[in-house]
Protein backbone atom coordinates (compact mmCIF):
# COMPACT_ATOMS: atom_id res chain seq x y z
CA UNK A 1 0.00 0.00 0.00
CA UNK A 2 3.02 2.28 0.42
CA UNK A 3 3.51 2.29 -3.35
CA UNK A 4 -0.12 3.38 -3.80
CA UNK A 5 0.32 6.26 -1.34
CA UNK A 6 3.49 7.45 -3.12
CA UNK A 7 1.67 7.25 -6.47
CA UNK A 8 -1.25 9.29 -5.12
CA UNK A 9 1.17 12.04 -4.06
CA UNK A 10 2.93 11.89 -7.44
CA UNK A 11 -0.37 12.15 -9.34
CA UNK A 12 -1.45 15.02 -7.09
CA UNK A 13 1.69 16.88 -8.18
CA UNK A 14 0.94 16.14 -11.84
CA UNK A 15 -2.55 17.52 -11.30
CA UNK A 16 -1.12 20.88 -10.26
CA UNK A 17 0.76 21.16 -13.55
CA UNK A 18 -2.37 20.28 -15.51
CA UNK A 19 -4.41 22.79 -13.52
CA UNK A 20 -1.91 25.57 -14.26
CA UNK A 21 -2.26 24.83 -17.98
CA UNK A 22 -6.07 24.78 -17.81
CA UNK A 23 -6.14 27.99 -15.76
CA UNK A 24 -4.28 29.82 -18.53
CA UNK A 25 -6.94 28.75 -21.03
CA UNK A 26 -9.96 29.29 -18.77
CA UNK A 27 -10.04 32.10 -16.21
CA UNK A 28 -12.96 30.43 -14.43
CA UNK A 29 -11.02 27.21 -13.78
CA UNK A 30 -10.96 26.47 -10.03
CA UNK A 31 -7.86 24.65 -8.74
CA UNK A 32 -9.35 24.53 -5.25
CA UNK A 33 -12.49 22.80 -6.48
CA UNK A 34 -10.52 20.29 -8.56
CA UNK A 35 -8.20 19.46 -5.66
CA UNK A 36 -11.23 18.87 -3.44
CA UNK A 37 -12.68 16.66 -6.16
CA UNK A 38 -9.43 14.69 -6.30
CA UNK A 39 -9.53 13.94 -2.57
CA UNK A 40 -13.19 12.98 -2.91
CA UNK A 41 -12.38 10.60 -5.78
CA UNK A 42 -9.48 9.05 -3.87
CA UNK A 43 -11.92 8.35 -1.04
CA UNK A 44 -13.98 6.29 -3.49
CA UNK A 45 -10.85 4.48 -4.61
CA UNK A 46 -10.49 3.39 -0.98
CA UNK A 47 -14.17 2.42 -0.85
CA UNK A 48 -13.89 0.36 -4.04
CA UNK A 49 -10.60 -1.19 -2.94
CA UNK A 50 -12.22 -2.29 0.33
CA UNK A 51 -15.22 -3.60 -1.58
CA UNK A 52 -12.99 -5.55 -3.99
CA UNK A 53 -11.03 -7.05 -1.08
CA UNK A 54 -14.10 -8.83 0.26
CA UNK A 55 -16.10 -9.34 -2.96
CA UNK A 56 -15.60 -10.63 -6.47
CA UNK A 57 -14.14 -7.89 -8.66
CA UNK A 58 -13.10 -7.79 -12.31
CA UNK A 59 -10.19 -5.57 -11.28
CA UNK A 60 -8.30 -8.66 -10.06
CA UNK A 61 -8.62 -10.30 -13.48
CA UNK A 62 -7.52 -7.09 -15.18
CA UNK A 63 -4.38 -7.11 -13.01
CA UNK A 64 -3.62 -10.79 -13.56
CA UNK A 65 -4.05 -11.11 -17.33
CA UNK A 66 -1.26 -8.77 -18.51
CA UNK A 67 1.26 -10.73 -16.45
CA UNK A 68 0.79 -13.84 -18.57
CA UNK A 69 1.81 -12.41 -21.93
CA UNK A 70 5.23 -12.29 -23.55
CA UNK A 71 4.99 -8.96 -25.35
CA UNK A 72 3.08 -5.69 -25.13
CA UNK A 73 1.76 -5.73 -28.70
CA UNK A 74 -0.04 -9.05 -28.28
CA UNK A 75 -2.55 -7.18 -26.10
CA UNK A 76 -3.29 -4.48 -28.66
CA UNK A 77 -6.95 -4.72 -29.63
CA UNK A 78 -10.42 -3.55 -28.66
CA UNK A 79 -12.61 -4.05 -25.58
CA UNK A 80 -11.08 -5.92 -22.60
CA UNK A 81 -7.84 -6.54 -24.51
CA UNK A 82 -7.16 -2.82 -24.76
CA UNK A 83 -7.35 -2.40 -20.97
CA UNK A 84 -4.70 -5.11 -20.71
CA UNK A 85 -2.69 -3.22 -23.34
CA UNK A 86 -2.80 -0.04 -21.22
CA UNK A 87 -1.87 -1.97 -18.08
CA UNK A 88 0.98 -4.08 -19.50
CA UNK A 89 3.88 -1.55 -19.33
CA UNK A 90 2.91 -0.33 -15.86
CA UNK A 91 2.77 -3.87 -14.48
CA UNK A 92 5.60 -5.53 -16.39
CA UNK A 93 8.04 -2.63 -16.91
CA UNK A 94 7.39 -0.21 -14.04
CA UNK A 95 6.47 -2.96 -11.57
CA UNK A 96 3.14 -1.56 -10.41
CA UNK A 97 1.34 -3.80 -7.93
CA UNK A 98 -2.44 -4.26 -7.71
CA UNK A 99 -3.00 -1.26 -5.40
CA UNK A 100 -0.93 1.02 -7.64
CA UNK A 101 -2.86 -0.05 -10.73
CA UNK A 102 -6.11 0.68 -8.92
CA UNK A 103 -4.82 4.16 -8.07
CA UNK A 104 -3.66 4.77 -11.65
CA UNK A 105 -7.03 3.88 -13.14
CA UNK A 106 -8.84 5.83 -10.43
CA UNK A 107 -6.78 8.82 -11.60
CA UNK A 108 -7.93 8.19 -15.17
CA UNK A 109 -11.50 8.38 -13.88
CA UNK A 110 -10.69 11.59 -12.00
CA UNK A 111 -9.28 13.22 -15.15
CA UNK A 112 -12.64 12.39 -16.72
CA UNK A 113 -14.30 14.52 -14.04
CA UNK A 114 -11.87 17.38 -14.69
CA UNK A 115 -12.82 17.38 -18.38
CA UNK A 116 -16.51 17.03 -17.45
CA UNK A 117 -16.15 20.14 -15.28
CA UNK A 118 -14.59 22.07 -18.16
CA UNK A 119 -17.18 20.76 -20.64
CA UNK A 120 -20.05 21.94 -18.42
CA UNK A 121 -18.49 25.19 -17.21
CA UNK A 122 -17.29 26.38 -20.61
CA UNK A 123 -20.66 25.84 -22.27
CA UNK A 124 -22.85 26.90 -19.31
CA UNK A 125 -21.48 29.88 -17.35
CA UNK A 126 -24.75 30.41 -15.44
CA UNK A 127 -25.12 28.90 -11.97
CA UNK A 128 -28.25 26.85 -11.38
CA UNK A 129 -29.77 25.86 -8.06
CA UNK A 130 -31.90 22.71 -7.81
CA UNK A 131 -33.87 21.30 -4.89
CA UNK A 132 -33.82 24.89 -3.50
CA UNK A 133 -30.22 25.04 -2.23
CA UNK A 134 -28.00 22.72 -4.30
CA UNK A 135 -25.69 23.99 -7.02
CA UNK A 136 -26.38 21.71 -9.98
CA UNK A 137 -22.77 21.64 -11.20
CA UNK A 138 -21.47 20.71 -7.75
CA UNK A 139 -24.20 18.08 -7.37
CA UNK A 140 -23.29 16.59 -10.74
CA UNK A 141 -19.56 16.50 -10.04
CA UNK A 142 -19.90 14.85 -6.62
CA UNK A 143 -22.45 12.11 -7.35
CA UNK A 144 -21.16 9.05 -5.41
CA UNK A 145 -22.14 6.32 -7.88
CA UNK A 146 -20.24 8.05 -10.69
CA UNK A 147 -17.07 8.11 -8.61
CA UNK A 148 -17.45 4.55 -7.35
CA UNK A 149 -17.54 3.01 -10.82
CA UNK A 150 -14.69 5.16 -12.16
CA UNK A 151 -12.25 4.53 -9.28
CA UNK A 152 -10.88 1.09 -10.11
CA UNK A 153 -8.89 -0.95 -12.61
CA UNK A 154 -11.22 -1.73 -15.51
CA UNK A 155 -13.07 -0.18 -18.45
CA UNK A 156 -15.18 2.33 -16.53
CA UNK A 157 -12.48 4.88 -15.66
CA UNK A 158 -10.66 5.22 -19.01
CA UNK A 159 -13.79 5.25 -21.16
CA UNK A 160 -15.35 7.93 -18.98
CA UNK A 161 -12.14 9.92 -19.37
CA UNK A 162 -12.25 9.41 -23.15
CA UNK A 163 -15.89 10.49 -23.43
CA UNK A 164 -15.38 13.66 -21.40
CA UNK A 165 -12.17 14.53 -23.28
CA UNK A 166 -14.09 14.17 -26.53
CA UNK A 167 -17.05 16.25 -25.27
CA UNK A 168 -14.70 19.05 -24.17
CA UNK A 169 -12.53 18.99 -27.31
CA UNK A 170 -15.30 18.91 -29.90
CA UNK A 171 -16.19 22.56 -29.19
CA UNK A 172 -12.87 23.69 -30.72
CA UNK A 173 -11.51 20.67 -32.61
CA UNK A 174 -8.63 22.53 -34.28
CA UNK A 175 -7.09 23.94 -31.10
CA UNK A 176 -7.86 20.77 -29.10
CA UNK A 177 -6.98 18.27 -31.81
CA UNK A 178 -4.75 16.01 -29.68
CA UNK A 179 -7.32 15.86 -26.89
CA UNK A 180 -9.98 15.00 -29.46
CA UNK A 181 -7.87 12.23 -31.00
CA UNK A 182 -6.91 10.73 -27.63
CA UNK A 183 -10.50 10.83 -26.38
CA UNK A 184 -11.81 9.26 -29.60
CA UNK A 185 -9.16 6.52 -29.49
CA UNK A 186 -9.96 5.62 -25.89
CA UNK A 187 -13.69 5.38 -26.62
CA UNK A 188 -13.20 3.37 -29.80
CA UNK A 189 -10.66 0.86 -28.45
CA UNK A 190 -12.54 0.29 -25.19
CA UNK A 191 -16.10 0.21 -26.55
CA UNK A 192 -16.30 0.46 -30.36
CA UNK A 193 -20.11 0.61 -30.37
CA UNK A 194 -20.05 3.66 -28.06
CA UNK A 195 -17.72 5.35 -30.54
CA UNK A 196 -20.44 4.76 -33.14
CA UNK A 197 -22.98 6.60 -30.98
CA UNK A 198 -20.56 9.46 -30.30
CA UNK A 199 -19.74 9.86 -34.00
CA UNK A 200 -23.40 9.83 -35.06
CA UNK A 201 -24.31 12.26 -32.28
CA UNK A 202 -21.53 14.64 -33.30
CA UNK A 203 -22.48 14.63 -36.98
CA UNK A 204 -26.18 15.15 -36.24
CA UNK A 205 -25.32 17.89 -33.75
CA UNK A 206 -23.24 19.80 -36.29
CA UNK A 207 -25.91 19.32 -38.97
CA UNK A 208 -28.73 20.72 -36.82
CA UNK A 209 -27.02 23.06 -34.33
CA UNK A 210 -27.96 26.74 -34.36
CA UNK A 211 -24.44 28.19 -34.20
CA UNK A 212 -22.80 29.73 -37.23
CA UNK A 213 -19.97 27.29 -37.86
CA UNK A 214 -17.43 27.71 -40.64
CA UNK A 215 -17.57 25.34 -43.57
CA UNK A 216 -14.01 24.19 -42.88
CA UNK A 217 -14.83 23.22 -39.30
CA UNK A 218 -17.96 21.34 -40.36
CA UNK A 219 -16.04 19.56 -43.11
CA UNK A 220 -13.35 18.52 -40.62
CA UNK A 221 -15.97 17.01 -38.31
CA UNK A 222 -17.95 15.28 -41.06
CA UNK A 223 -14.91 13.77 -42.76
CA UNK A 224 -13.35 12.76 -39.44
CA UNK A 225 -16.43 11.14 -37.93
CA UNK A 226 -17.99 9.57 -41.04
CA UNK A 227 -14.61 8.50 -42.42
CA UNK A 228 -13.71 6.99 -39.07
CA UNK A 229 -16.94 5.00 -38.95
CA UNK A 230 -16.36 3.61 -42.44
CA UNK A 231 -12.82 2.54 -41.53
CA UNK A 232 -13.80 0.80 -38.28
CA UNK A 233 -17.26 -0.50 -39.19
CA UNK A 234 -16.15 -4.16 -39.12
CA UNK A 235 -14.66 -3.79 -35.65
CA UNK A 236 -17.84 -2.13 -34.37
CA UNK A 237 -20.07 -4.86 -35.79
CA UNK A 238 -17.57 -7.45 -34.57
CA UNK A 239 -18.47 -6.59 -30.96
CA UNK A 240 -21.73 -8.45 -31.54
CA UNK A 241 -20.32 -10.89 -34.11
CA UNK A 242 -22.22 -9.13 -36.92
CA UNK A 243 -19.35 -8.23 -39.25
CA UNK A 244 -20.47 -10.85 -41.81
CA UNK A 245 -24.20 -10.42 -41.23
CA UNK A 246 -26.59 -10.22 -44.17
CA UNK A 247 -29.53 -9.15 -41.98
CA UNK A 248 -28.29 -6.80 -39.26
CA UNK A 249 -31.69 -6.21 -37.63
CA UNK A 250 -32.55 -9.88 -37.25
CA UNK A 251 -29.04 -10.92 -36.17
CA UNK A 252 -28.83 -8.09 -33.64
CA UNK A 253 -32.16 -9.16 -32.13
CA UNK A 254 -30.85 -12.72 -31.75
CA UNK A 255 -27.58 -11.46 -30.22
CA UNK A 256 -29.32 -9.12 -27.76
CA UNK A 257 -31.78 -11.82 -26.69
CA UNK A 258 -28.99 -14.29 -26.01
CA UNK A 259 -26.94 -11.67 -24.14
CA UNK A 260 -29.94 -10.65 -22.07
CA UNK A 261 -30.68 -14.25 -21.06
CA UNK A 262 -27.07 -14.75 -19.92
CA UNK A 263 -27.17 -11.61 -17.78
CA UNK A 264 -30.54 -12.64 -16.37
CA UNK A 265 -28.73 -15.48 -14.61
CA UNK A 266 -25.88 -13.32 -13.29
CA UNK A 267 -27.35 -12.60 -9.86
CA UNK A 268 -29.43 -9.43 -9.73
CA UNK A 269 -31.37 -10.01 -12.92
CA UNK A 270 -34.46 -8.18 -14.11
CA UNK A 271 -36.41 -9.82 -16.90
CA UNK A 272 -36.38 -6.94 -19.41
CA UNK A 273 -36.90 -9.02 -22.54
CA UNK A 274 -40.67 -8.61 -22.50
CA UNK A 275 -40.61 -4.96 -21.35
CA UNK A 276 -41.92 -2.27 -23.72
CA UNK A 277 -39.20 0.18 -24.80
CA UNK A 278 -40.20 3.03 -22.42
CA UNK A 279 -39.99 0.66 -19.45
CA UNK A 280 -36.64 -0.69 -20.66
CA UNK A 281 -35.28 2.84 -20.83
CA UNK A 282 -36.69 3.68 -17.39
CA UNK A 283 -35.01 0.58 -15.97
CA UNK A 284 -31.66 1.47 -17.50
CA UNK A 285 -31.77 5.12 -16.41
CA UNK A 286 -33.39 4.99 -12.97
CA UNK A 287 -33.25 1.48 -11.50
CA UNK A 288 -32.54 0.09 -9.05
CA UNK A 289 -34.90 2.11 -6.90
CA UNK A 290 -35.53 1.30 -3.26
CA UNK A 291 -38.05 -1.48 -3.98
CA UNK A 292 -35.59 -3.59 -6.03
CA UNK A 293 -32.19 -2.54 -4.65
CA UNK A 294 -29.65 -5.42 -4.58
CA UNK A 295 -27.99 -5.09 -1.15
CA UNK A 296 -26.54 -2.09 0.69
CA UNK A 297 -24.77 -0.79 -2.42
CA UNK A 298 -28.10 -0.96 -4.25
CA UNK A 299 -29.76 1.18 -1.58
CA UNK A 300 -27.09 3.86 -1.94
CA UNK A 301 -27.44 3.76 -5.71
CA UNK A 302 -31.23 3.96 -5.35
CA UNK A 303 -30.92 7.29 -3.54
CA UNK A 304 -28.79 8.61 -6.40
CA UNK A 305 -31.18 7.21 -8.99
CA UNK A 306 -33.96 9.14 -7.28
CA UNK A 307 -31.94 12.32 -7.86
CA UNK A 308 -31.59 11.36 -11.55
CA UNK A 309 -35.34 10.87 -11.77
CA UNK A 310 -36.15 14.20 -10.10
CA UNK A 311 -33.71 15.98 -12.43
CA UNK A 312 -35.25 14.23 -15.45
CA UNK A 313 -38.68 15.54 -14.45
CA UNK A 314 -37.33 19.08 -14.90
CA UNK A 315 -37.15 18.67 -18.69
CA UNK A 316 -40.61 17.12 -19.02
CA UNK A 317 -42.00 20.52 -19.98
CA UNK A 318 -43.90 21.80 -23.01
CA UNK A 319 -41.11 24.18 -23.98
CA UNK A 320 -38.39 21.51 -23.99
CA UNK A 321 -39.03 20.61 -27.65
CA UNK A 322 -38.80 24.23 -28.75
CA UNK A 323 -35.61 24.53 -26.68
CA UNK A 324 -34.12 21.54 -28.53
CA UNK A 325 -34.89 23.07 -31.92
CA UNK A 326 -32.90 26.17 -31.01
CA UNK A 327 -30.21 24.41 -28.98
CA UNK A 328 -26.50 24.41 -29.91
CA UNK A 329 -24.33 21.54 -31.18
CA UNK A 330 -23.22 20.46 -27.71
CA UNK A 331 -26.79 19.89 -26.49
CA UNK A 332 -27.95 17.98 -29.57
CA UNK A 333 -24.79 15.89 -29.63
CA UNK A 334 -25.19 15.04 -25.93
CA UNK A 335 -28.83 14.07 -26.33
CA UNK A 336 -28.18 11.84 -29.35
CA UNK A 337 -25.24 10.10 -27.67
CA UNK A 338 -27.32 9.57 -24.53
CA UNK A 339 -30.37 8.17 -26.31
CA UNK A 340 -28.49 5.98 -28.79
CA UNK A 341 -26.33 4.48 -26.04
CA UNK A 342 -29.36 3.94 -23.79
CA UNK A 343 -31.38 2.42 -26.60
CA UNK A 344 -28.65 -0.10 -27.49
CA UNK A 345 -27.87 -1.03 -23.90
CA UNK A 346 -31.49 -1.67 -22.95
CA UNK A 347 -31.43 -4.60 -25.37
CA UNK A 348 -28.24 -6.00 -23.86
CA UNK A 349 -28.56 -5.32 -20.12
CA UNK A 350 -30.84 -7.28 -17.79
CA UNK A 351 -28.72 -7.28 -14.65
CA UNK A 352 -29.02 -4.42 -12.17
CA UNK A 353 -25.39 -4.68 -11.08
CA UNK A 354 -24.17 -4.30 -14.65
CA UNK A 355 -26.70 -1.55 -15.35
CA UNK A 356 -25.40 0.47 -12.38
CA UNK A 357 -21.89 0.26 -13.80
CA UNK A 358 -22.62 0.73 -17.51
CA UNK A 359 -24.85 3.78 -17.31
CA UNK A 360 -22.14 5.82 -15.56
CA UNK A 361 -20.62 6.23 -19.05
CA UNK A 362 -23.52 8.19 -20.50
CA UNK A 363 -25.51 9.83 -17.69
CA UNK A 364 -23.34 12.95 -17.79
CA UNK A 365 -24.64 13.66 -21.28
CA UNK A 366 -28.19 13.73 -19.88
CA UNK A 367 -27.08 15.95 -16.99
CA UNK A 368 -25.54 18.36 -19.50
CA UNK A 369 -28.82 18.64 -21.44
CA UNK A 370 -30.80 19.21 -18.23
CA UNK A 371 -28.30 21.78 -16.99
CA UNK A 372 -28.27 23.67 -20.30
CA UNK A 373 -32.08 23.70 -20.47
CA UNK A 374 -32.41 25.12 -16.94
CA UNK A 375 -29.65 27.67 -17.61
CA UNK A 376 -31.34 28.79 -20.84
CA UNK A 377 -34.64 29.30 -19.00
CA UNK A 378 -32.89 31.34 -16.31
CA UNK A 379 -31.09 33.41 -18.95
CA UNK A 380 -34.36 34.08 -20.80
CA UNK A 381 -35.94 35.26 -17.53
CA UNK A 382 -33.01 37.59 -16.88
CA UNK A 383 -33.28 39.07 -20.38
CA UNK A 384 -37.04 39.66 -19.96
CA UNK A 385 -36.50 41.39 -16.62
CA UNK A 386 -33.83 43.64 -18.10
CA UNK A 387 -36.12 44.60 -20.98
CA UNK A 388 -38.94 45.43 -18.58
CA UNK A 389 -36.66 47.56 -16.43
CA UNK A 390 -35.36 49.33 -19.54
CA UNK A 391 -38.93 50.10 -20.65
CA UNK A 392 -39.80 51.45 -17.19
CA UNK A 393 -36.67 53.63 -17.12
CA UNK A 394 -37.29 54.86 -20.66
CA UNK A 395 -40.86 55.73 -19.68
CA UNK A 396 -39.66 57.72 -16.68
CA UNK A 397 -37.21 59.63 -18.84
CA UNK A 398 -40.03 60.59 -21.23
CA UNK A 399 -42.23 61.79 -18.36
CA UNK A 400 -39.44 63.86 -16.85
Amino acid sequence: MIGAIVLILFLFAINQGLFSSFSKKHKWFSKKLMNSLFLYHIFFFLVYYTYATFNRSDSKSYFGRPQGGNSWLEYFGTSTTFIDFISWPFINVLGFNYEMMMVLFAWFGYIGFVYAYMFFRENIPIKIKVFKNFDLLMLTLFLPNMHFWTASLGKGAPIFMGLMMFAYAIKNPKSRFMTLILGSALVYFIRPHVFLFVAVGTVLGYMTGQEKISFGRKLLIYVGMIGGLIIVQDQILGVAGLEDSENLVSDFENFSQGRSQKLDNAGSGVSMTSYPLPLKLFTFWFRPLFFDAPGILGLIVSAENLIYLLLFFKILKKDFISFLKKSPVSVKMSLVVFFLSSFAMTFLMSNLGIIMRQKSMVMYFLFFVIYYYLAQKKYDRIVKLRRRRKKILDGRDLVS
